[in-house]
Order: structure tokens, then sequence, then C-alpha cells
């Protein structure tokens, strides 16, 4: 069976499969930017990335702007280092994807993520994550290097020594060493 599904995917625009996801992509551009779904759409590529239909395992797709990051040219004037219209991506949008779903779901890891499809706006992914802390992910040896002392996580921004760095920095530049301020 994964077999006809990995088919079918690889040449999706030529195959039965892109009529189906056109009339799905109409629903998508509806909804939210990340939208937890019941069961993957691809199936394939979710078992090889590591899926299991069990409990403390989610699946998530995210849509992503595509293209540049095209800004309308300002009115008034500018230098140019300042007109700031084109913005090179310096990520795949895929991992945009991912870090957008890791963001929405603090607790959970991320497995990996697939393309499911694109219109003229957005690139859609599923992203596949993981709860470490559930008991069924727990005793299961597959997910085993989840959990330990080497655990990272890989897309979590650790806001409080972002903080701290910050108020180190300003308090360095506002401080003079005589006193309090900068007053002579």
């Amino acid at each position: 069976m994964y077999k006809y599904i990995k088919l079918a995917w690889r040449r999706a625009r030529k195959s039965w499969i892109w009529e189906i996801i056109k009339q799905r992509m109409v629903q998508w551009r509806k909804q939210p930017t990340v939208v937890r779904i019941p069961k993957p759409t691809r199936l394939d590529k979710a078992r090889q990335l590591g899926y299991k239909a069990k409990p403390g395992i989610i699946v998530v797709r995210v849509k992503v702007r595509r293209g540049l990051l095209e800004k309308p040219r300002p009115d008034s004037g500018r230098r140019p280092k300042r007109m700031g219209i084109y913005h090179a991506a310096k990520k795949s949008l895929q991992l945009i994807a991912e870090e957008r779903a890791a963001r929405r779901y603090p607790n959970m890891e991320v497995l990996g993520s697939y393309w499911v499809g694109e219109d003229g706006h957005y690139k859609y992914f599923e992203v596949i994550l993981v709860d470490p802390e559930h008991p069924c992910i727990r005793s299961d040896p597959d997910f085993s290097w989840l959990y330990g002392v080497e655990r990272r996580k890989r897309y979590k921004v650790d806001v409080r020594r972002i903080i701290e760095e910050a108020e180190r920095r300003i308090g360095k530049e506002g401080k003079s060493e005589e006193g309090e301020g900068k007053e002579k």
C-alpha cells in the first residue's frame, strides 16, 4: 500500500491526487496558519519520519507564505540602504513551518515534516510532533532518544537567557565607573 501512495505523491501534479489536493487547498487557505489534523495526508512519508498512530503523537498542518519577503516600496524619502524592499530568506520554508509548529506546541518535539501542497500564495507542510513526557512515548523504545541527558530542544528559544543578556548589555552601556548614572 505504501508503495502506491509513494508513487502517486512522487508526481503529485500529474496524478489523481492533485485534483483532491486542489479542492482541499481551497479549505486550507481559509484555516489558521497552524492547524492540528486527525491523521497525516501522506501516510507513507509520515511513517518514514517516525509517525505512529498512538497517543502522544500529533500531526499539524502549517501554511507558509511563498516567495521573497517583498514589501511595498516606501513613498517618502529614504537612503537606499533603508528602502527595505527585498529580504532574502535565510531559512527554507519547511524549516520555518517546523519552527512555527514548535512555537505553537511548546511541550512537543518535532520529529519531521513534509510537503503536502502549494498554491499561488502559500506552501503547506505537515509537521509531526511528539510529546516526550507522555506515558505511551516513555514506554516506547523507538522514542527513547527523546528523553535523557542528551535531549535538546531543536526549536526552543531560551527567552530568559536573551532577556538577561539584553539587560546586562543595557546595564553596561548605561552606567559609568563613578556612580549610578552618567552624571559628571
